[in-house]
């Protein structure tokens, strides 16, 4: 299922930036940094949640909206200024193969473009004409909101600059520094997935709990997969090295079992999702 998840989140990317930048001259960077072989896990996450809401709704745009500021993030993450990476996926990052410059424009424009996005699957659904909680377009200014919320001055970009500065950080100071920069990314799929698949918005507090307790989950998985490489690169902001593998393995459990917890109130399945076993 998630092979199949990928494939058509990668068929989404292709076809949308063929049509859209074909002709630009960023063209070899957009294509370079949106067709590298990732996961796909977040615009897959917002399909998934809608199909599981079976509501019929199209909610493409939406998840290429959250591809759109999980890459751009990414582009800003490598640079030299901040965690400066060679390498991206196993390719050489955006900024050592078409230089800063092309990186920066590279991530604004992806960011303008997923607001965008948010808007044209606004007017999909009024379309589609469902019959929806909410109208289509006080949708989008949730979505919208939740955008700002989580990659503005109370998000990732908070959560990046805690990273960057990160010394003898306390347990709690790194539990916020993952919810800031990983969980509070997640949050933009469950939430576009919930509310453009036609979720009960009174259930969008479970939603967003569901998404903290995952990303939560989803990043002391790597960080206990990455041990080694963060001790070479001396990154202090890994959990499993600051406080152990066995405090890491605790909360793992901790956070996963409350996230299954989460999707029975949702009504989700939970195959999709990975078991985070160690």
């Amino acid at each position: 299922m998630k092979g199949l998840m990928q494939e058509r989140v990668d068929a989404l990317i292709r076809n949308w930036i063929e049509d859209q930048f074909g002709k630009s001259p960023l063209f070899p960077a957009i294509e370079s940094v949106l067709m590298s072989p990732g996961k796909r896990f977040r615009p897959g996450l917002v399909l998934h949640i809608a199909d599981e809401l079976s509501f019929s709704a199209d909610v493409s745009f939406a998840a290429l909206a959250v591809e759109c500021f999980h890459t751009a993030s990414l582009i800003v993450d490598d640079l030299p200024c901040m965690d400066d990476e060679a390498f991206r996926r196993g390719k050489p990052a955006l900024h050592r193969a078409f230089g800063e410059s092309t990186a920066l424009l590279v991530s604004l424009g992806l960011i303008a473009e997923g607001y965008g996005l948010i808007a044209k699957n606004v007017r999909v659904l009024q379309k589609q004409n469902l019959k929806h909680s909410l109208d289509a377009e006080r949708l989008g200014m949730l979505a919208l909101e939740n955008v700002a919320k989580n990659s503005g001055f109370s998000g990732a970009i908070s959560g990046q600059f805690a990273d960057l500065e990160a010394k003898n950080l306390n347990l709690a100071t790194l539990q916020r520094i993952i919810h800031q920069k990983t969980s509070a990314l997640f949050e933009m799929s469950f939430v576009f997935g919930w509310l453009f698949g036609g979720g009960d918005l009174a259930l969008l507090p479970e939603v967003k709990k569901a998404a903290s307790h995952f990303g939560m989950a989803f990043q002391i998985a790597d960080d206990l997969d990455d041990m080694e490489e963060d001790l070479r690169i001396k990154r202090g902001a890994n959990l499993a090295n600051a406080f152990g593998v066995q405090t890491a393995k605790d909360i793992l459990k901790r956070e996963q079992d409350a996230f299954l917890s989460c999707l029975s109130k949702l009504k989700l399945g939970a195959a999709f999702f990975p078991s985070f076993s160690q």
